[in-house]
């Protein structure tokens, strides 16, 4: 009896505490459901499922005739999860797979295909990276192969796609135009429409299933809208020819930076923006937008303190200043002229020989006592702001004033006055500049003429006019005719064209700035201008940094890339280069490029020309002046056994020429034929290759 009652003794305590522990959880899971269910039953979900995000399709940016400037193409990042493949599955077609892999993707033997396979499948690898940045046509034949063409779940196949942005123009107004990479600062129009472009991201809802793979679950995907598309002023073939333009001078001169910007003179389009920095390897590349950087501007400065005189009605250009022989003291300090010997002379002219006693002594005169009246007329230029142009990186220009910590009562009106002691960007000098061209009507410079979605304009950006007028007609026409003497015969004279009539101002400042002093010898060279002059339709800024000691007028580095530039839009674009042979008789020798004879006189009839030569011309020909100043045309007669000298011609020309020799062509570069591999007079051999080197 006692060991019966022993038992049960036992078997209630047992009971008992395993009731006591089953309340016990009973009450701690209810607590753990009413005080931390939520929490856990998330951190469950998010263990199995999660949000991914749709990346939006980012917009394109075009120029104005439809060229793409920037675009994304497709690209992506292959992987395998090899858990995924069925073994029988695998080794079927290991043979066809490893053949495909390496037909399509051409980097590896097939051998070598078969190998990697099979050790990623022995390890039984879940993330097995194929290739990287495959491109969709690559991509879409890779899907298709045995094996991957079972998808995710049983082919083990997985795809990441990483889109690239490219700019099929490469150096052509990168800084301008801009790169979008994504978690980085971005540049250019890029990063000035980046909300435009980038569009809004979508998102979807994806499950784990067994064997750890993700799939999206039905019904819970948002779309992402695509981003927008931009129309750019950009004008691709003006920025070629201002970009090669500035390159040509940079390089001849070693010099270390310069921009050039070419602007529509009636509506603010910037058709062209070139930005070129040598690289330490000497070359050049557009690493910058020096055309939004301000600097002491030299000389070019002089034309905004010509403003300020005529609109006060202190001077006229034809009254006479006296320049001392080309020196001047104010206190202590000296301000010379490169122009030596000069006395008495009407303003005009000393503005046309870049006269700094003529402009400091005048400034200094009339606005000695109440400076802010003179810098009052630079603040209504818009020259102590920015000019709001849509491109990230504008700097504020720095416009010195009475209440300046720095402002001298001896010398900062004089210095100012030709250049100095206030920075402004190339920008800001072209602004002013156009707005004398445009007969006094100050427009704001602008980049992007139109965003558009699925190819129809959604928004249009007109012209923005921020002054009707910034003076009177009077001073607005002097100032015209001041800039026109300066190409006429002052210091802008060698560019003047027996084809137009151009107007503008070089200038040239010492540079003292980011760790460089004056007496490092650096100057910047630079030459704002326009044409034609009787009814512009381009201003077109040019600002070089040259080396230490090196060449620096702006005669010399920027007046030349302004003619280059000019030269070539006005045959192309303005049109009117129609000009009688009598004109062109008192003009230097003409040189011509050699081309096909047939297509001479179609060329000089273009030009208004007309030859005296009467003789049948061979087939490469060039054009010249005889001892009477005639026109003539040269020839050079061509073998058919041998093959003939295309240094010099254009493609078109070559190719015509060497084809129909017989010869294959192969070419490199852009541009003329500099260089031939097969020499002239060698016999031709029917179907030989030759090369043609371009620049």
């Amino acid at each position: 009896m006692d060991i019966k009652k022993d038992i049960r003794f036992r078997v209630y305590l047992a009971f008992t505490g395993i009731l006591i522990l089953a309340i016990a959880i009973i009450v701690k899971a209810a607590a753990i459901q009413v005080t931390e269910g939520e929490e856990l039953r998330l951190m469950a979900q998010k263990a199995h499922t999660h949000k991914e995000k749709l990346e939006a399709e980012r917009g394109n940016i075009y120029a104005e005739d439809g060229q793409l400037l920037s675009s994304t193409i497709p690209q992506f990042n292959l992987r395998v999860d090899f858990k995924s493949i069925n073994k029988d599955t695998f080794h079927h077609y290991i043979d066809s797979l490893a053949s495909g892999l390496s037909r399509i993707l051409g980097n590896q033997s097939k051998a070598w295909y078969q190998q990697a396979l099979k050790t990623a499948f022995r390890n039984q690898e879940r993330y097995w990276l194929l290739r990287r940045n495959v491109p969709y046509y690559q991509y879409q034949a890779i899907r298709e192969l045995p094996v991957f063409n079972k998808g995710k779940n049983l082919g083990g196949f997985i795809v990441e796609p990483n889109p690239k942005r490219v700019n099929p123009y490469g150096m052509l107004a990168y800084r301008t135009i801009g790169l979008w990479r994504e978690h980085v600062d971005n540049i250019g129009l890029e990063q000035s429409y980046d909300s435009v472009l980038s569009g809004k991201p979508g998102s979807r809802i994806v499950r784990k299933t067994t064997g750890g793979v993700y799939v999206p679950m039905e019904g819970s995907e948002v779309d992402p809208v695509n981003g927008r598309d931009i129309v750019t002023t950009i004008d691709m073939n003006i920025q070629d020819v201002t970009e090669h333009a500035l390159l040509n001078i940079l390089t001849q001169y070693n010099c270390q930076f310069g921009t050039a910007i070419v602007m529509e003179t009636k509506t603010g389009k910037i058709r062209a923006m070139a930005n070129l920095g040598r690289q330490k390897d000497g070359s050049y590349w557009e690493d910058f937008n020096y055309a939004l950087i301000p600097s002491e501007p030299g000389s070019t400065f002089k034309l905004m303190s010509l403003y300020s005189l005529l609109e006060d009605g202190y001077v006229n250009i034809d009254d006479i200043v006296d320049v001392h022989g080309g020196i001047a003291y104010f206190g202590r300090q000296r301000v010379i002229d490169d122009h030596t010997g000069l006395g008495k002379i009407p303003i005009v002219e000393a503005f046309a020989k870049s006269s700094n006693v003529a402009f400091a002594s005048l400034i200094n005169k009339y606005y000695f006592n109440n400076p802010m009246k003179y810098i009052r007329h630079l603040q209504a230029l818009g020259l102590d702001k920015r000019t709001g142009l849509d491109l990230a990186g504008e700097r504020r220009p720095l416009l010195k004033t009475t209440k300046s910590k720095s402002w001298n009562k001896t010398t900062s009106l004089p210095w100012i006055a030709y250049g100095y002691e206030s920075l402004i960007t190339p920008l800001h000098t072209l602004m002013v500049y156009n707005a004398i061209a445009n007969n006094g009507t100050m427009v704001k410079p602008y980049l992007v003429s139109a965003v558009r979605e699925y190819g129809k304009d959604v928004r249009e950006i007109h012209p923005t006019v921020l002054k009707d007028k910034i003076g009177k007609p009077a001073t607005i026409r002097q100032m015209q005719l001041a800039l026109k003497a300066v190409v006429d015969k002052g210091t802008a004279r060698k560019i003047k064209s027996p084809y137009y009539n151009a107007a503008g101002k070089t200038g040239t400042a010492q540079v003292a700035d980011k760790g460089i002093t004056y007496a490092d010898g650096v100057r910047q060279g630079s030459f704002i201008g326009y044409f034609p002059f009787e009814n512009p339709q381009y201003t077109i800024a040019v600002v070089v940094r040259s080396s230490p000691h090196g060449a620096y007028y702006g005669a010399v580095v920027a007046a030349p890339v302004f003619k280059e530039i000019a030269d070539k839009l006005y045959a192309s674009q303005v049109g009117g280069w129609k000009v009688p042979a009598s004109t062109e008789k008192s003009a230097q020798a003409v040189v011509a490029k050699k081309a096909i004879g047939s297509n001479m006189n179609e060329v000089l009839q273009a030009m208004g020309l007309q030859s005296k030569t009467n003789r049948q011309v061979a087939q490469i020909a060039g054009i010249y002046y005889d001892e009477k100043g005639r026109l003539q045309i040269s020839g050079t007669k061509i073998s058919g056994a041998t093959v003939p000298d295309v240094t010099g011609m254009g493609l078109k020309d070559a190719l015509f020429l060497l084809e129909n020799a017989g010869l294959r062509v192969q070419v490199v570069g852009n541009g003329k034929v500099t260089m031939q591999s097969i020499a002239p007079g060698n016999t031709i051999k029917k179907g030989a290759y030759i090369q043609l080197q371009l620049g």
